[in-house]
């Protein structure tokens, strides 16, 4: 059956298309038929002024009509179409999201910060993989950071904070919001050490530039080395240097600086990157309700 997401971020706006085998549901293998992303931050203006703008409002609906259309043309079976933090945080989102509709008859949801991590979270709920460690599912995005604990394959705790990319380079960081994260880790942190996970294009991003096989684990120490190298290339210059979409090439920088952190808090020296995302975990959450 074939599935589609719709995951409306704080940086970028991302359809993705999946076909998923349902006659082994214990061995799920989707097949990925089509991923679109499109660079309109709209945390740039939420976070700065607590709306969307009647031009970027404009913009989006245009992008939504032309997913819209790929989704007809692949005879897509479902789709949902989801917004973060930006969305979500936006003043006018009611009539934004009255705007898509009317025009593509695609109701956006806006995600709570906690329902959007149990939706990351969904990529590593599989019975079927055992883990010897505690997990520490992190996803880094343009306006939230999402932190799932994950310990003898079940999920003890979630939590959504208001620390994100295009939040930093805004300024618009809520005071106290890493300590809130320290606090969190303290809470929860168990006898066993933490697996890290990260999610999201900036993490998928420093693993490609490192040079690493597919499941290889990313060290901090690449991350380190990799963002000071980035600090030492003008903006300008950084896309072609790293080979960047020009939307990624300031936002990746402080992305690197989050994931740091949030690797000393909890006193891991690597990470692994499976190149999951929210979109992925939509689409297995709508498989999910389907098939019960």
């Amino acid at each position: 059956m074939r599935y589609a997401a719709i995951d409306i971020g704080s940086n970028a706006i991302r359809l993705l298309i999946k076909d998923i085998d349902e006659s082994n549901a214990d061995d799920l293998q989707p097949e990925r038929i089509a991923y679109y992303r499109v660079p309109l931050r709209l945390g740039g203006d939420v976070f700065e002024r607590g709306k969307l703008s009647k031009a970027k409002t404009k913009s989006l609906v245009k992008v939504m009509v032309a997913f819209r259309n790929l989704i007809d043309v692949q005879e897509v079976a479902a789709c949902w179409a989801v917004a973060t933090s930006a969305l979500r945080s936006a003043r006018n989102r009611d009539e934004v999201i009255e705007a898509v509709l009317s025009k593509t008859g695609i109701e956006i949801v806006c995600l709570s910060g906690e329902e959007e991590a149990g939706l990351i979270f969904q990529n590593f709920d599989d019975a079927g993989r055992k883990f010897n460690r505690d997990l520490l599912c992190i996803d880094v995005g343009g306006g939230s950071t999402e932190l799932s604990i994950v310990r003898e394959n079940e999920r003890i705790a979630l939590k959504s904070f208001k620390l994100g990319t295009v939040r930093m380079l805004k300024g618009t960081t809520p005071e106290g919001e890493w300590m809130r994260i320290q606090e969190f880790l303290r809470q929860h942190r168990g006898d066993k050490p933490w697996l890290a996970i990260g999610t999201g294009g900036n993490i998928n991003r420093y693993h490609r530039i490192a040079r690493l096989e597919k499941d290889a684990n990313l060290p901090a120490s690449a991350i380190l080395s990799i963002k000071e190298q980035l600090e030492q290339v003008p903006l300008s210059e950084r896309s072609a240097a790293f080979g960047l979409k020009r939307n990624r090439a300031d936002v990746i920088v402080p992305a690197g600086e989050i994931y740091l952190k949030i690797l000393e808090m909890a006193d891991t020296d690597f990470i692994w990157v499976p190149k999951v995302g929210l979109a992925d975990g939509v689409i297995l959450s709508m498989w999910r309700k389907h098939v019960k």
